[in-house]
């Protein structure tokens, strides 16, 4: 078997709100680039990366995979990640390696999560994001910590979750930290509670709120502070574990985390850690070093989200609900639609391969619409209602 071409486009969907967070705000739509790997066989699979527009970076990949055998994953690795220093994006290859698994479990008649040593679990608990909202379902923007906690328990309600994340620095952190205990009070001392302000605290700032905190039982602050640092200042000040998807958020930084120090738990990413069998490496060094693991979510559609999900069914220690964007969507590119919450959490697709496949009607109704909105990661840092505001790391 041989890859023959690649095909990729650009989608976005629309959100029901703009969602802040401490460098700018999703404008009312996410977006992803969407890889399809075609081979002799007539087998396609399915790739997604987010990050703007990447069809350009890929296609200059497209002659060093063409030929190749998507089993082959170790030479398409060092062909697209690691021989040229200047392409060595970890998202682009992630994308490539989740489009040849998806490929590989086709071609055998399996789910993707059987080519990374099979489930331990066939769903996956999530979370729901709590963003503070421009232009919120029924008007207004979250402006107060009583927006959180009715979002909180809407969202508990509506989806079953009993574990929340909030997307802080972008209120002041008294105001965050207030949304976090009004939370606890309204969710009862069961309910998993996170912050995740992104390193945009100043140490000082992160002590002190994260000390604030120690008495609501967070179930970790994430990136409290700028870089490894940071965390691991806050991490000797502070009695809640530290988790990280930024720092590290590569394996040449995983070594100077844990001799520093600076976290507790890392949430693993699939695009961050070169795909799904990245994952399964950083899950064994977090094995052993004893770090907790943990799900990031990327503002990820369909795609990403089931090799989420299938990776994530093979990590035993993995017992923290993921991250998910996914409840703000309105839509997805995938058959079906939505993947749906069933009791807090989303089935692992059955298979084969991904088990998910593209609605093409939907990827060109979401192709001409993102080409009406245009790539807002060239415009990343900006806020609608604030025109001159720019992002300071370290100002609050």
């Amino acid at each position: 078997m041989k890859i023959i071409d690649m095909k990729v486009r650009c989608v976005a969907i629309p959100l029901n709100a703009q969602l802040r967070h401490n460098t700018g705000v999703h404008p009312g739509y996410l977006m992803r680039t969407v890889l399809e790997l075609i081979t002799d066989e007539g087998i396609v699979g399915l790739g997604e990366v987010g990050g703007g527009d990447q069809r350009g970076a890929l296609m200059k990949l497209k002659p060093r995979i063409i030929g190749m055998d998507p089993f082959h994953l170790e030479v398409i690795k060092l062909k697209t990640l690691r021989a040229i220093y200047y392409l060595s994006n970890a998202r682009l290859y992630a994308a490539i390696e989740m489009a040849c698994l998806d490929i590989q479990g086709k071609a055998l008649g399996r789910p993707l999560c059987d080519l990374l040593g099979g489930p331990v679990r066939d769903r996956i608990a999530m979370i729901a994001y709590l963003f503070w909202r421009y232009d919120r379902p029924g008007g207004g923007h979250d402006e107060h910590p009583e927006d959180m906690a009715d979002l909180c328990q809407e969202l508990h309600e509506t989806l079953g979750v009993t574990a929340m994340k909030l997307k802080a620095g972008v209120l002041a952190p008294e105001v965050e930290a207030r949304a976090v205990e009004l939370c606890r009070e309204r969710m009862g001392p069961d309910f998993g509670l996170r912050i995740d302000p992104n390193g945009v605290w100043s140490v000082p700032t992160a002590i002190r709120i994260g000390q604030r905190l120690e008495a609501v039982g967070l179930e970790y602050l994430e990136d409290p502070s700028w870089g490894l640092e940071g965390n691991a200042a806050v991490r000797k000040a502070v009695r809640i574990p530290i988790a990280t998807n930024m720092y590290p958020a590569k394996f040449d930084d995983l070594g100077p985390a844990i001799r520093l120090g600076a976290v507790d738990i890392v949430l693993t990413d699939i695009h961050y850690w070169e795909g799904p069998r990245g994952v399964k490496d950083l899950a064994a060094v977090c094995r052993t070093f004893g770090l907790g693991v943990a799900m990031h979510s990327g503002a990820e559609f369909g795609i990403e989200l089931a090799a989420m999900l299938h990776t994530a069914a093979t990590i035993p220690e993995m017992s923290f609900a993921g991250d998910a964007h996914y409840h703000y969507l309105t839509d997805d590119i995938i058959e079906g639609g939505l993947m749906r919450y069933e009791g807090g959490a989303i089935r692992v697709p059955t298979g084969p391969g991904l088990g998910v496949t593209l609605d093409e009607d939907k990827m060109r109704h979401y192709a001409a619409f993102y080409e009406e909105k245009g790539d807002y990661y060239a415009r990343f840092h900006q806020d609608p209602y604030r025109p001159d505001w720019y992002p300071v790391v370290g100002g609050l």
